[in-house]
């Protein structure tokens, strides 16, 4: 064996010497868990400073409530506000349900057995009396019935009730209210900035 050869052989043996007594124990020992325990503390101290400024009121606009859950009551209400960041409206009003109170005059009426003064109360309304007329059995005037009634009301006629004639709203009449109430939101919004 040459020097060369003899060389070689003695310089692989020292690889795999190293290889086996430093490497590979390091690689072997690389997959166990490295465990350490440290220990440390610390202290914070915050002083913060702030003000607040309220330079408005919050909105306060709060719509008037209106009770109308009672069955005994003839009234319709409505309420509405609006409120801005300089101004706040709000309103609400009842209005009286005339035919509602018609309905419970003449229902308490007949109850209490006075069958005509009932239907009299009903008369009030055109709508019942012009039935009452179309059916033959005209409305009782001044404790007369029947035809004795139907020529009562012949002779005062002015005694008749009103007959309501329902207002339609054309077309001109319809756009005006409606460019008076888009000015009415524009001019809200408006103030709302």
């Amino acid at each position: 064996m040459t020097n060369r050869a003899r060389n070689n052989v003695i310089a692989g043996f020292i690889v795999v010497i190293f290889w086996v007594t430093l490497v590979i124990p390091t690689i072997v020992k690389a997959a166990d868990p490295i465990v350490t325990n440290s220990t440390s503390s610390s202290e914070v101290t915050t002083k913060t400073d702030s003000t607040s400024r309220v330079r408005t009121n919050p909105p306060s606009a709060i719509s008037p409530s209106m009770n109308s859950s009672n069955s005994d009551l003839c009234a319709i209400g409505w309420s509405g506000s609006v409120q801005t960041q300089i101004l706040g409206i709000s309103t609400g009003q009842m209005y009286r349900d005339q035919n509602c109170e018609r309905l419970k005059i003449a229902s308490k009426l007949y109850d209490m057995g006075m069958k005509v003064a009932a239907v009299a109360v009903m008369c009030q309304d055109w709508r019942t009396y012009d039935a009452m007329l179309k059916a033959g059995t005209p409305c009782p005037i001044n404790g007369l019935i029947g035809d004795e009634a139907a020529a009562a009301w012949k002779v005062n006629p002015k005694q008749q009730p009103i007959k309501e004639v329902v207002k339609t709203t054309n077309r001109g009449e319809w756009l005006e209210k409606f460019a008076n109430g888009l000015i009415a939101v524009v001019l809200m919004a408006l103030l709302a900035k």
